[in-house]
C-alpha cells in the first residue's frame, strides 16, 4: 500500500524545538521517522513524502532512513509550501498510481488504525477518514482540531471552526484519485485549496465515509505541549 505523508510545512509552533517539524527529536529519534515505523507497522509498503521548508535535510535523512529500513521513499519538493496542504496533497498524489494512504508528519498514531483502513478499503467511496468520536480526549487540542460532522457513516461536515460537531479528524485517510480531483476543483471553484476543501467537496456528493476509531490511540504534535505529551505517547507504548 503507497502511503502519501505531507511534510512540506513551516511548523512555526516548534521553531523552539526544531527548526524542521518532521525532524523534530522525539525520543530521540526524529518525529516523521516514528510516523513511518507505524505506517509500516499498519501496512504501509512504499511512501512518497511531499518536501518544502528545509527540504535538503529532511530529504537527505529520508535517503539514509530508506537504505536503512529497506523500504522506497521518494520525495516530491514543492516550493509553494505555504499555501495550504491541499496544494501539497495535489503534488503527492500525482507521483502515485491507484489508492493510497495519506498521513500527516505530525501525527503519532496507532499502527492499527492504518491497518484497519488497510482491511476496510475505500469501496465505492472516494475517501474513507478515520475519526475519533472521543471529543473530550486528554491528547486532544480541540481548539486546534479539524472538527467532523457526521451522518450514517458519511461526513456532513469538516473544518476547523465548525460549531456542530459529533468527531474529530486523526489526519489518517484511505483514498482514491478522486480526491487530488477534489482538491483541483474546489481550487477552481474559489477555495483555497486546504485538505478539508477537497474533503468537503466529496462530501457535498455523498462519497466521502469515515471510519469510527474511538478508543485507538493517536495525537496531533503541533506545539511543545503536544511534543511533551507525545514523548509519555511514546513511552507508554
Amino acid at each position: 500500500m503507497n502511503c502519501l505523508i505531507l511534510a512540506a510545512g513551516v511548523g512555526s509552533r516548534l521553531r523552539d524545538h526544531s527548526h524542521s517539524k518532521p525532524l523534530t527529536p522525539l525520543s530521540g529519534r526524529p518525529l516523521i521517522e516514528h510516523v513511518i515505523e507505524r505506517a509500516i507497522a499498519g501496512g504501509a509498503t512504499a511512501f512518497t513524502i511531499v518536501t518544502g521548508h528545509r527540504a535538503e535535510p529532511l530529504e537527505a535523512y529520508l535517503s539514509r532512513l530508506a537504505a536503512d529500513i529497506g523500504v522506497p521513499i521518494r520525495c516530491v519538493r514543492i516550493t509553494d509550501w505555504e499555501r495550504p496542504n491541499g496544494h501539497s496533497a495535489l503534488a503527492g498524489a500525482a507521483a502515485i498510481a491507484g489508492d493510497f494512504l495519506l498521513l500527516m508528519s505530525d501525527h503519532l498514531f496507532d499502527p492499527i488504525i492504518v491497518r484497519r483502513l488497510i482491511t476496510a478499503g475505500r469501496g465505492e467511496s472516494a475517501l474513507v477518514l478515520a475519526v475519533d468520536r472521543d471529543v473530550a480526549g486528554p491528547l486532544l487540542d480541540l481548539d486546534d482540531a479539524t472538527k467532523v460532522e457526521t451522518e450514517n457513516g458519511r461526513i456532513v461536515r469538516i473544518g476547523k471552526t465548525l460549531a456542530r460537531f459529533d468527531a474529530i479528524d486523526t489526519g489518517i485517510f484511505l483514498a482514491g484519485l478522486e480526491l487530488p480531483e477534489a482538491i483541483g476543483a474546489a481550487i477552481f471553484a474559489g477555495a483555497d485549496g486546504s485538505l478539508s476543501d477537497g474533503v468537503q467537496w466529496l462530501a457535498d456528493r455523498g462519497t466521502a465515509t469515515i471510519l469510527d476509531v474511538t478508543g485507538a490511540g493517536w495525537i496531533d504534535v503541533d506545539d511543545g505541549r503536544m511534543l511533551a505529551l507525545a514523548e509519555n505517547y511514546i513511552a507508554q507504548r
